[in-house]
C-alpha cells in the first residue's frame, strides 16, 4: 500500500521492508499511544476508548511510566509537550529552575567544578506533575482523576517487570551502594532495593506510597506537589538531610507555552521546542544537510553516513555554546536557524572527519511517548530524571523521585548557561514533530537518551524523508551516535565496509553492542485517508498500540 505525502513516498507492503528482522508497524484509525514499556500503552489506549483524547491518552501513559519505568522518570521527572490541536501546534516547556540557594558562589564553596550528578545539589523543582495538570487544562477531555487510574492500579496491586527496565534497575542496586551512602538516599533503598531485594525481568513490584501520592496529586489538581502538603514533605527531607530546595522554591514553579520552533527540510516542517532544550541541534543539522547530496547516497553509505556525523557535530558545537535558559540568557535561536548561516556552516564539511569549533550565528534517563486520536489531534512528549534514577533521592514515605537536571548547568564563568537561582538549566530531553509544509500534520516522533537524542531526531527524519523508511524501519535501522570530536560510536548492525570507510576518513570508530545506548524512540505518521501508522523502538521493552 504505498502513498505520497508531498515528495515522501513510504510503501507499507512487507517485501519493501528493508529491516524486516525486528517488529512490523502498527496501523489503525481511531487512535495509538506509542512508548517504551505495553502497560503504560495500553494505559493510554484505555483513555481513547472510554472517549478521551490524544492528550488524555498521552497523560495517562506518562504518569503510568512513572510506576512502570522508575529507572527513567517518575513523579519528580521534568517534562516538555507539542501538541497539534488539529489546526495549530502548541508547546509547552514544564522544565523547572534551579532553588533560590544556587549561586556560583555555592558551588564554588565547596569545591566543585561541575555540578554533580546525584544527591541535592542537581535536584531543580520538578515540572512533570504541573505539566499534567496545565496540558489537561488546555486540551483534556476526560476528568482530570480519570487519567491517573491506571498508573495507581499498578503501583497499589503490581505490574510485572519488563526486561529491559529490569537490566537497567538492577544495574543501579549493584552500582549505588558504591557511591550512595548519605540519609538523603535512605528513600531510594526502602523504594528501589528493600531489605536488599534485587530486581528480575518478570518480577510484581508495587508501590504504595508512589500510589497514594498520585491519588493526591489528582485531587489537588498538583497543588499539594507545589503549595501543599507535598511540597512541605518535600522541603522538610531536603532541610534534614542537606538539601537546598524550599517550600518557596516549589510554590514559585510555573510551566510555560511556547511558540515551537521550526526548520524546513525537502517540503517538510520538523518542529522542536525552543531553548532551554537541544532539539534545536537538530533543526541546526537538518539545515546543514538540507543543501547536501546525501539522498543521492544509499542509506548504509560511508557518503551518507559521513555527511550526517558531520553536520551534527557542527550543530553541537553551537548548540552547547548558546543553549540556555532565554529568561536569563541571549540565545541566537533565529540567527542558528537561518539557512545562509546553516550554508556558511555547511562549507566546512569536506570529505574528513573535522573537529569543528561553534560558528557565531547572528543574534536575534528519559522516557518518550506520543498519541494520536480519530479527530486528528496529536502529542509528543517526554519526561524524564535524567540519568537512571535521577538524583537518587526519593523522598521518603511519598514515592517522589527527583530528578538530577541541575547536572545540565556549567559552572563556567560567563557561560550563558551557568548555573544561577530560579533558573532552567540546558535540557537534552526533545520532543519532535513533523509536517507537511508548516500546515499539514504528519505525526509526533522522538528518539530518548541524553545527547543521543538531535541526533536521533535528525536520523529518523533523514531516514523518512530522504530514504523513504515507515515508522518501524525507521527505527529499525542501526544507528550511528557522535561521542566527541572524531569519535563516533555505531551499532553491530552498521556494515564492515561502512565502519572501515568512516576510519579512513579520520573517524574514530567503536562498534557498540548495547543498543540502548542509541536511544529509544517512536513514530506515529497520519495517513492521507486518516488512519495512523507507528513504530516502536525494538531496543526496549514497549510497543505501539492503536484500535
Amino acid at each position: 500500500m504505498p502513498y505520497h505525502a508531498g515528495t515522501m513516498e513510504l510503501n507499507l507492503d512487507i517485501d519493501a521492508f528493508p529491516y524486516p528482522s525486528r517488529r512490523q508497524p502498527v496501523i489503525a484509525r481511531r487512535g495509538v499511544v506509542a512508548t517504551s514499556e505495553p502497560l503504560a500503552a495500553q494505559a493510554g489506549l484505555q483513555m481513547l476508548q472510554r472517549g478521551g483524547n490524544a492528550v488524555d491518552a498521552a497523560l495517562a501513559t506518562a504518569i503510568a511510566l512513572t510506576v512502570i519505568e522508575p529507572t527513567s522518570n517518575g513523579i519528580g521527572s521534568d517534562a516538555f509537550a507539542l501538541v497539534w490541536d488539529g489546526a495549530k501546534m502548541h508547546g509547552i516547556n514544564a522544565s523547572g529552575r534551579s532553588p533560590a540557594s544556587h549561586t556560583p558562589g555555592l558551588f564554588a564553596s565547596k569545591g566543585l567544578d561541575h555540578v554533580p550528578a546525584t544527591g541535592w545539589l542537581p535536584v531543580t523543582v520538578p515540572g512533570a506533575p504541573a505539566a499534567w495538570r496545565d496540558l489537561h487544562a488546555k486540551f483534556g477531555r476526560l476528568p482530570f482523576e480519570v487519567l491517573f487510574e491506571p498508573a495507581i492500579s499498578y503501583a497499589t496491586d503490581g505490574f510485572p517487570v519488563g526486561p529491559v527496565t529490569a537490566s537497567s534497575w538492577r544495574r543501579t542496586q549493584m552500582r549505588a551502594p558504591e557511591v550512595w551512602h548519605g540519609q538523603e538516599f535512605r528513600g531510594w533503598y526502602d523504594t528501589f532495593a528493600p531489605g536488599g531485594r534485587m530486581v528480575s525481568a518478570g518480577d510484581m513490584w508495587a508501590f504504595p506510597d508512589h500510589a497514594a501520592t498520585l491519588r493526591e496529586i489528582a485531587s489537588t489538581g498538583a497543588e499539594s506537589f507545589y503549595r501543599g502538603r507535598l511540597a512541605r514533605e518535600i522541603a522538610a527531607f531536603a532541610s534534614v538531610t542537606g538539601g537546598t530546595i524550599t517550600e518557596a522554591d516549589l510554590a514559585s514553579h510555573a510551566s510555560t507555552w511556547v511558540d515551537p520552533i521550526v526548520t524546513d527540510y525537502r517540503g517538510y516542517g520538523v518542529w522542536e521546542i525552543p531553548p532551554n532544550g537541544q532539539g534545536i541541534a537538530c533543526l541546526m543539522a537538518l539545515a546543514i544537510l538540507e543543501g547536501t547530496d546525501v539522498a543521492t547516497h544509499a542509506r548504509e553509505s560511508v557518503e551518507s553516513y559521513h555527511l550526517q556525523i558531520e553536520a551534527m557535530k557542527l550543530a553541537f558545537a553551537d548548540a552547547r555554546r548558546f543553549v540556555a535558559d532565554q529568561d536569563h540568557a541571549d540565545v541566537p535561536v533565529t540567527g542558528m536557524l537561518d539557512k545562509a548561516y546553516a550554508a556558511r556552516r555547511r562549507a566546512l564539511i569536506d570529505d574528513k572527519a573535522g573537529l569543528h569549533p561553534h560558528g557565531e550565528p547572528v543574534r536575534g534517563g528519559t522516557v518518550y511517548l506520543c498519541a494520536t486520536d480519530a479527530d486528528g489531534m496529536m502529542i509528543s512528549m517526554i519526561q524524564s530524571n535524567f540519568n537512571g534514577f535521577g538524583s537518587g533521592v526519593v523522598v521518603p514515605g511519598t514515592g517522589i523521585a527527583l530528578q538530577n537536571r541541575g547536572s545540565g548547568f556549567t559552572l563556567q564563568q560567563g557561560h550563558p548557561n551557568q548555573v544561577a537561582p530560579g533558573k532552567r538549566p540546558f535540557h537534552t530531553i526533545i520532543p519532535a514533530f513533523l509536517t507537511e509544509g508548516r500546515t499539514v500534520p504528519i505525526g509526533p516522533f522522538g528518539v530518548m537518551g541524553g545527547h543521543m537524542q538531535p541526533q536521533g531526531h535528525t536520523q529518523m527524519v533523514v531516514n523518512q524523508v530522504d530514504y523513504g523508511l515507515n515508522p518501524q524501519s525507521a527505527l529499525d535501522a542501526p544507528r550511528w551516535q557522535w561521542m566527541r570530536d572524531r569519535a563516533v560510536t555505531v551499532e553491530t548492525g552498521v556494515a564492515e565496509h561502512i565502519v572501515q570507510g568512516l576510519r579512513r576518513r579520520g573517524h574514530e570508530v567503536t562498534i557498540v553492542t548495547d543498543g540502548g545506548s542509541f536511544g529509544k524512540g517512536q513514530i506515529i505518521r497520519r495517513l492521507p485517508n486518516g488512519a495512523y501508522v507507528a513504530g516502536s523502538e525494538p531496543r526496549a521493552d514497549g510497543c505501539a498500540v492503536g484500535f
